[in-house]
């Protein structure tokens, strides 16, 4: 098969994989008997969770695929009764068919200490240069982006106002549960994220290198020990985080050039220091397909 081919293969796979979803349908997608499945960081019975209760589809959906990993990504927004939110999705498939599905579902309920940002889904829209070819002069190798992207953690990680092994445009913009964040590298350089003591278990599940997309997996703990801390600039600021507290993510980066010109977060608070369970020895119990 091609490599034109393969992708294509992909995104057929992923439509099926939403229409089945929004049907609560296993049936119409091509789904493993064995596949894993977890939603917020848990492992769960397949069919269990939103595909039980998820209402409708709201979009725009974002698919990404990756044929090297044989991987799909997809940014996207679903109700589920009156509840609306935000849904990024990661998929592998073995032979045409799902063998891993994880979701990471971000509403206005999922509450921590502080809340987590959220943007109005009704108001939401992909950055369009997300799906858009990247320039033959601008194109990275898939190493190159993950070194990037996985750069982006190191600054984010104890940030003190220095930039690890990452660049940004000056347009760049991050969207967090569809909440629009401008100036990133500027809040990078004042320390604004002092408070992240830990970017974890940092996964790169999606790479599409034609359009310089990156799509990874990672926990941001925090200790919840700092209070009192001054910006680069020498704002005195106070934590947010008064307690031990972690988020979860999957996270979306486009980079040209060497330089990251767009994020796209979809993240939950978890208890603090909760692991993946795609981690290599996680159990899982049977499915119910």
């Amino acid at each position: 098969m091609t490599n034109q081919a393969a992708e294509a293969e992909l995104y057929r796979i992923a439509d099926q994989y939403r229409a089945a979803y929004s049907a609560r349908d296993p049936s119409q997608a091509p789904i493993a008997a064995t596949i894993r499945f977890s939603e917020n960081s848990v492992a769960l019975l397949f069919p269990d969770g939103t595909w039980d209760s998820i209402a409708e589809e709201l979009g725009p959906a974002l698919t990404l695929v990756d044929t090297v990993q044989d991987s799909i990504g997809i940014f996207t927004a679903i109700r589920t009764l009156d509840v609306t939110g935000f849904l990024a999705i990661r998929l592998r498939v073995e032979a045409g068919q799902i063998v891993e599905a994880e979701h990471v579902f971000s509403t206005p309920r999922n509450l921590s200490g502080p809340p987590t940002p959220i943007g109005p889904v009704d108001e939401f829209h992909h950055d369009p240069d997300l799906a858009q070819l990247v320039a033959e002069d601008e194109l990275m190798d898939r190493a190159a982006l993950i070194d990037i992207a996985n750069g982006y953690f190191e600054t984010l990680e104890n940030n003190t106002g220095e930039i690890r092994s990452t660049a940004f445009t000056e347009d760049c913009v991050r969207y967090e549960n569809g909440k629009a964040y401008a100036d990133v590298e500027k809040l990078f350089r004042l320390g604004r994220y002092r408070f992240n003591e830990r970017v974890r278990d940092r996964d790169f599940v999606v790479v599409d290198e034609a359009r310089g997309l990156v799509m990874a997996r990672g926990f941001i703990d925090h200790k919840g020990i700092l209070d009192d801390y001054m910006l680069t600039d020498g704002t005195a600021m106070k934590s947010i985080f008064r307690e031990p507290h972690s988020w979860h993510l999957l996270e979306l980066f486009k980079i040209k050039a060497g330089k990251i010109t767009a994020v796209e977060a979809t993240f939950i608070a978890v208890p603090y220091y909760m692991e993946t369970p795609w981690a290599p020895a996680a159990r899982w119990a049977a499915t119910n397909i």
